[in-house]
């Protein structure tokens, strides 16, 4: 007996205790058991005080409605005010409606009809609230507060609103006294200077430092930045990225790749590394260029682009290879340093430096300079045709090379053939100047300046060893001959 007495007490819990009433009466046949209770009526309850205009009080059930601006308090955590609020002692939970706002130290909560677990200090609405703390004010259909560590649990349209951006997701965990927001599900996050989509992500609302995760995607004015995983700091406008990034300028019509990447938002530029992939469509045939590194800087009208170690480039009918590129979008310019070597359809192409130029109208290939050493070799049949020279100077249509122009120290070994492809011979010339007209690699015209020296030999004249000049070194094996080529590293 005395154990079913210890359970039946500790079951039913502390009494409510009623501090003050103006008046009170009895109306067993519209309350049964119950007290009325008018007028300044206050009640105390393990922790908490409740004022309100009337009351009932069900003694026997430890149960209480309150009615007309009820005011609940919770010691110095929670102040709760609403029109209607009912209270029982023994499950320590409260409903409350009618304009119900509750304020902490850390935040304000507006709904309309609001829950209070005080066993498991938890608040909860289903149908539509408004949170406001000193950053943001924040929105959704369903939520949960939990008073032990001030942590908001928002399900359903959630809407965070800051000064410089606004939040949407389905699910976000936010800290009132941190600021910081976890979220769950699509989300986006945009400003006047960009937006940002996640499936699941971080947020520091008061340092405006985040870290995104699952389909991450940052846009700007016309860029767009997608990856595994992404950090951004909005103060600094600078964002990181890991694995699978893309990085998209549509005002260039051009993509980064890579699996790692920095931009910097308020310089409008970027680098990459790991496996990086700068993409140009030109005319609906994409050039790639691949390096260990690749740094975009600047605006679109004047972006430089540079590539940096073990560089190759591949497109349809252009393909090279040198330690590093440097790219002037603005004035067309893009050098190739350090052994470089480029191939135009059939026709190799090497010097100290390799520049092309492009027609910054249209973005057509128009011109090429071939700095030092220049030198062109197109294989024959039967060897190969080759033109050296000092420096070399040559004329695009149609990305063909059409016309070049061999100034100082030029030499030529021609195959020549007749309408019918038969070998005639094999022409061997020197001369300071030579001027040439091409077409798919094959020489079409050859126009000599200031005093040529040679001849056209019969093959059976021109031993094997002369059929060559000096530096000749042909490459192929180096040539990136399709995309996945540019990754493959040569001895």
């Amino acid at each position: 007996m005395v154990l079913l007495s210890c359970i039946a007490v500790q079951g039913q819990g502390k009494r409510i205790q009623i501090i003050h009433s103006d008046n009170s009466n009895i109306d067993e046949e519209q309350y049964p058991g119950a007290t009325i209770l008018i007028g300044n009526v206050r009640i105390k309850h393990e922790g908490i005080t409740l004022r309100c205009k009337k009351a009932i009080h069900f003694k026997n059930e430890n149960y209480i409605q309150a009615y007309g601006d009820v005011l609940l308090n919770q010691g110095d955590s929670i102040r709760q005010t609403s029109q209607y609020t009912e209270y029982n002692g023994n499950t320590k939970k409260a409903l409350s409606w009618g304009n119900v706002m509750i304020k902490d130290p850390q935040m304000t909560l507006r709904t309309d009809t609001l829950n209070f677990d005080r066993g498991k200090q938890l608040l909860y609405y289903r149908h539509g609230a408004t949170i406001r703390d000193s950053i943001n004010t924040l929105t959704s259909d369903t939520g949960n507060y939990y008073l032990s560590n001030n942590k908001f649990q928002a399900i359903s349209d959630v809407v965070l609103t800051n000064p410089d951006y606004v939040l949407n997701s389905n699910h976000l965990d936010y800290y009132t006294d941190s600021g910081k927001a976890f979220l769950y599900g699509e989300s986006t996050i945009t400003s006047d200077d960009n937006l940002i989509y996640c499936k699941k992500g971080f947020y520091d609302t008061k340092t405006d430092i985040s870290y995104f995760t699952r389909d991450a995607r940052i846009e700007f004015d016309n860029k767009e930045i997608l990856a595994d995983s992404l950090y951004y700091n909005r103060a600094l406008g600078f964002a990181s990225a890991n694995k699978n990034i893309v990085i998209i300028d549509t005002l260039n019509n051009s993509v980064l790749k890579g699996n790692y990447a920095e931009f910097y938002e308020k310089v409008d530029s970027a680098f990459v590394v790991g496996r990086a992939v700068a993409v140009t469509n030109t005319h609906k045939d994409s050039l790639f260029i691949h390096g260990d590194t690749i740094l975009a800087t600047g605006k679109p009208e004047e972006r430089i682009i540079r590539c940096y170690h073990h560089v190759k480039f591949f497109k349809s009918d252009l393909s090279g290879k040198c330690d590093s590129i440097h790219s002037n979008q603005g004035s067309g310019l893009t050098q190739m340093f350090v052994n470089p070597v480029l191939w135009s359809n059939e026709s190799q192409i090497t010097g100290d430096t390799i520049q092309l130029i492009n027609d910054t109208e249209d973005d057509r290939l128009d011109s090429l300079k071939v700095l030092s050493n220049a030198f062109i070799i197109n294989r024959d049949s039967l060897g190969f045709n080759q033109i050296k020279g000092r420096d070399l100077l040559g004329k695009f249509e149609e990305n063909d090379l059409r016309f070049v122009n061999i100034v100082g120290n030029g030499e030529i070994i021609h195959y020549v053939r007749d309408d019918e492809k038969e070998l005639i011979g094999i022409e061997k010339t020197s001369c300071s100047e030579i001027h040439f007209v091409l077409r798919e690699g094959k020489i079409e015209q050859a126009t000599f300046m200031n005093q040529p020296d040679g001849q056209t030999h019969p093959p059976s004249k021109l031993p094997e060893n002369a059929r060559k000049l000096r530096g000749f070194n042909w490459r192929e094996d180096e040539q990136p001959k399709k995309m996945a080529d540019i990754f493959v590293r040569d001895d």
